[in-house]
């Protein structure tokens, strides 16, 4: 004697499959995005300010990750479901770790922006008569921002006798600031005039700056076309083109 199955027992079963598909997703997820051991729980005694410092950031990763898995999961509701699901997440999960953090991104823009300003107040203030790191310090102090921030921890290190390489390497990360860094390390090793350079420098960045603002202007005009011609192309065929077609159709048929 054959029993036929209910709708409301294939519903629980199916309810049952997403649950559980959806219990595997986040377990799995979690195992992945927060490794356990005895790695991971040195790299935390070791690096405890930088553990906190990035905390906030990876709990947005991974519950952004655990959130595309569970979606995936959730839409298939099946077995195999789940599985596609622990690869969305974790492939999100990577994707999200390699961007770089929106705070690193518009520290270094503000940098960049203040770079020329900075070489310009730094050859003024070794034209005036100030050592380097007494002027790197002034500069630091007037700007404020990312750049000022770097150029202080520049003048403590050439305070407390740090090389020149050492002390303006903290600019390195900051486009640009490589000319500035070289400059400052060969006029430091060659007892060159660093102020004449600065100077320079500044004018180079300027004229980059500007040449890079003209080119987006120019990739802008060109990005334009494309959805005005896919709003455009498509009125025209509309309006023009099948009002003839539906004519010439009517006289032959």
């Amino acid at each position: 004697m054959f029993v036929a199955a209910t709708p409301a027992a294939g519903c629980r079963s199916s309810g049952r499959v997403v649950v559980t598909s959806l219990l595997m997703v986040a377990a799995a997820l979690a195992l992945v995005s927060f490794p356990v051991g005895r790695r991971a729980v040195r790299r935390r005694l070791d690096a405890p300010v930088k553990a906190a410092t990035a905390s906030h950031p990876g709990r947005t990763r991974v519950l952004l990750a655990v959130a595309a898995g569970l979606a995936v999961a959730g839409f298939l509701g099946t077995w195999w479901g789940a599985v596609l699901g622990v690869v969305a997440g974790v492939g999100a999960e990577r994707y999200l770790r390699r961007r770089e953090p929106a705070s690193v991104r518009q520290e270094r823009r503000a940098a960049t922006a203040d770079l020329p300003l900075g070489a310009d107040l730094l050859a003024a203030a070794l034209r005036g008569g100030a050592p380097v790191d007494g002027a790197a310090a002034a500069v630091a102090e007037a700007l404020g921002g990312p750049l000022g921030t770097r150029l202080g921890r520049t003048a403590r290190a050439l305070a407390l006798g740090a090389t020149s390489a050492e002390a303006w390497a903290h600019l390195a990360g900051v486009p640009g600031a490589d000319r500035l860094i070289a400059a400052a390390v060969r006029t430091s090793a060659s007892g060159g005039a660093l102020a004449g350079a600065l100077g320079r420098l500044a004018d180079d960045l300027r004229a980059d700056r500007a040449v890079a603002v003209e080119a987006a202007a120019q990739r802008a005009g060109v990005l334009i076309v494309l959805p005005l011609g896919l709003c455009f192309l498509p009125a025209f065929l509309l309006a023009g083109l099948v009002p003839v077609l539906i004519a010439v159709l009517g006289d032959v048929l």
